[in-house]
Order: C-alpha cells, then sequence, then structure tokens
C-alpha cells in the first residue's frame, strides 16, 4: 500500500478520469480510487472532501485540457480567424472522442457544486470570443460564440450517444456544419 504522500492531487484526478473514461462516472466510488491508487480511502480525505469535490477536479481539469486542444488545433491552423475557429472546433471534437466520459461529465455537469469556477472559464473562453469577434464583429462576437459552442457541443454529444444513425460521413457533416455557421456568423459582421 502507497502511502498518502506517495500520491497528489494531479495523479488522483487523472486516475480518477481514467476509471470514469473505463467504468462511468456512476462506478466511480472513493473507495474504488483509492484502491486503484494503492492507498486507503481515508488518505484521499486530504485532499478532497468528498465524491462532488472531486468530481468538481475532474470537470475542471477535462475543461482545462479541451482548452489546451485548442490551443494545440490553434498551432496547426492558419492564420486567419475563420482557419482558426474552424481548427478550434475539429479540436473540440477530436477531445470529445478522445474522452467521451470525462466530456460529457464537464459540460453536463448538473450541480453548481461539480461545475468548475465561472472565473477561470471566462479567462479560458475570452482568447477564443476574440478570434469569434474577427469573425462576427465585436458586438455580436458573445453570441456568435455561445452559437458556436452549442452547434459544435451538441453535434459531438448527438454522435457520441449514437444518435445520428442515418449514414453518411459525420466528419464532413461537422466540417460543413461549422463552416457554414461561421459564413454566417461573419455576415454579422457586415451589419
Amino acid at each position: 500500500m502507497a502511502y498518502p504522500a506517495q500520491t497528489d492531487y494531479p495523479t488522483i484526478i487523472a486516475t480518477a478520469q481514467r476509471l470514469i473514461e473505463r467504468d462511468g462516472v456512476e462506478q466511480l466510488a472513493l473507495a474504488s480510487l483509492a484502491s486503484e491508487l494503492g492507498i486507503k480511502a481515508p488518505s484521499l480525505y486530504r485532499y478532497v472532501a468528498n465524491k462532488t469535490a472531486l468530481l468538481r477536479g475532474v470537470v475542471t481539469v477535462t475543461i482545462r485540457q479541451l482548452f489546451v486542444a485548442y490551443d494545440h488545433a490553434l498551432t496547426n491552423s492558419a492564420a486567419d480567424a475563420q482557419s482558426q475557429m474552424l481548427a478550434i472546433c475539429h479540436g473540440h471534437r477530436q477531445f470529445a472522442h478522445a474522452q467521451p466520459k470525462n466530456y460529457s461529465l464537464a459540460l453536463t455537469a448538473a450541480s453548481d457544486e461539480q461545475r468548475a469556477d465561472p472565473a477561470s472559464l471566462v479567462a479560458m473562453v475570452l482568447p477564443v470570443q476574440a478570434i469569434m469577434a474577427q469573425i462576427s464583429g465585436q458586438d455580436h462576437s458573445l453570441a456568435a460564440l455561445r452559437g458556436m459552442l452549442g452547434l459544435i457541443h451538441g453535434f459531438v454529444l448527438l454522435e457520441l450517444n449514437q444518435q445520428l444513425q442515418r449514414g453518411g460521413d459525420l466528419s464532413a457533416d461537422f466540417d460543413l456544419a461549422v463552416r457554414s455557421y461561421l459564413a454566417g456568423a461573419a455576415q454579422l459582421n457586415t451589419d
């Protein structure tokens, strides 16, 4: 059995994420997490007060990882705002496919106690909104960004839950939906 000092908060959260992907969030228990870490369950309380606090940590880290995926997507995109936003959207979808259960938890957390800190979310999303502002204009950037997030999140959740069953190439459909939305958002900038 490992000593509590041989674990740390990032390891606990990463292990919880792995267990959620493997077994689902409903199956995650502090006792099983402690066993996976090789420590006794009471040792976890040095790092997380309860399962709700643990899930909030998972949500917070998962959202940070999503924004890291955005940054990575941006490094491989062209410099214009349309290409950058398209890259972010594709990075979002790839991230959701890589961690579907953690993604779903993070973006559908029902209780305030499980959600990430709103101020940190705003800080992370402002650079993305600035890109959208180049497309839609500053006055429309928040609404356009919300619409974009709604589009990609809705598409991804339908896809992950196998609700898009009529055939076709879902990657091409996603790309077309995003490109169409961005073309419409660009029309706001001409008003």
